[in-house]
């Protein structure tokens, strides 16, 4: 295999992370086998074997690579449009089933496995600094406190929606996203998100 950027390596990563989140939607964690893996990537199976080896090393890979795609940090021009912008974001991936599908099959399937739960808290932490960003912005505006969290922010701003999602199976809407960005707001410039 070449190792040239953009060649069949390359190619052949994509298509097997690709089909890994295809098969851990459609069969699950407890489903998913290497070799499922590689005959929905149009890859043998000894390939997928040598270079990953186990289901837990493909979700984890698939994740690594997720978390390297640039995502476009919101930029309103208020900390409350940016926080209403992450929340509503959320908000229309999760009522999409097209695109519920693969974060919903990843958050299972870390329930069930530590590295997947490794690879997933690092997808986490890398999308919550470059959303952090808004709130860095906000600092210099002086819309908050300068010791203002600005990660704590986004944490308390996703929070309320993650919980209605994974816990209690409550509906999100837009008003809830507004809601818990307004929240998440108020609690940073009374000065409660600080570092």
């Amino acid at each position: 295999m070449s190792n040239r950027p953009g060649g069949r390596s390359a190619r052949v990563r994509a298509d097997v992370l690709d089909a890994t989140y295809a098969e851990l939607v459609q069969r699950g964690y407890l489903g998913m086998t290497v070799e499922n893996v590689a005959d929905r990537a149009g890859v043998h199976k000894t390939t997928v074997y040598r270079r990953w080896g186990t289901v837990d090393v493909l979700i984890a890979d698939a994740l690594d690579s997720s978390r390297d795609v640039e995502w476009p940090v919101p930029d309103t021009g208020t900390l409350e449009g940016d926080l209403i912008a992450i929340a509503t974001e959320v908000v229309d991936v999760f009522t999409d089933p097209g695109r519920s599908a693969v974060p919903e099959a990843v958050v299972t399937a870390a329930l069930q496995s530590s590295r997947a739960r490794r690879a997933k808290k690092d997808f986490y932490a890398a999308r919550h600094a470059q959303a952090a960003v808004v709130v860095t912005r906000a600092i210099q505006r002086g819309e908050v406190p300068a010791d203002t969290d600005p990660v704590e922010v986004v944490r308390q701003t996703c929070a309320p929606l993650y919980y209605r999602i994974f816990i209690t199976d409550e509906p999100i809407d837009r008003a809830t996203a507004e809601h818990a960005a307004r929240t998440a707001l108020a609690a940073a410039r009374a000065g409660l998100l600080a570092t």
